[in-house]
């Protein structure tokens, strides 16, 4: 029962950074260079780092994969709902190349984290 609560926390908040990150992945930082300028997506960055840390704390929370998976998918859930078209026709997530390198990077990203094993605290070599 706690395991099946612990998950299903670990998916809502994953629902949520979908949600939100959306959003927050559209900040960027430009600068005026004498060549040009100089755009620094940190909004990208910031929420692709903070996806991947959650992913591990919920599998270090739950001491399983499934802890990380679950996280993952309710982040894919709340990504495809800002991703779809609303009634007004209005869209959290364009096609430009930010919205893909959120997209693509937060599935890899995330597909790798929630890969890795839980290991112990304890050492285990000899």
């Amino acid at each position: 029962m706690t395991r099946a609560l612990l998950l299903a926390g670990l998916f809502l908040v994953g629902v949520a950074v979908g949600l939100l990150g959306a959003f927050v992945q559209a900040a960027r930082w430009v600068t005026a260079w004498p060549w040009g300028q100089l755009v620094i997506p940190w909004g990208l960055v910031m929420v692709l780092i903070l996806l991947l840390a959650l992913i591990r704390g919920g599998a270090w929370l739950v001491r399983s994969r499934f802890g990380a998976w679950a996280l993952l998918v309710g982040w894919l859930m709340g990504t495809i709902v800002m991703s779809t078209q609303s009634r007004s026709g209005d869209l959290a997530l364009l096609g430009g190349p930010r919205q893909w390198a959120y997209l693509i990077g937060g599935v890899i990203l995330g597909s790798a984290a929630a890969t890795f094993s839980v290991t112990e605290s304890g050492s285990r070599l000899p």
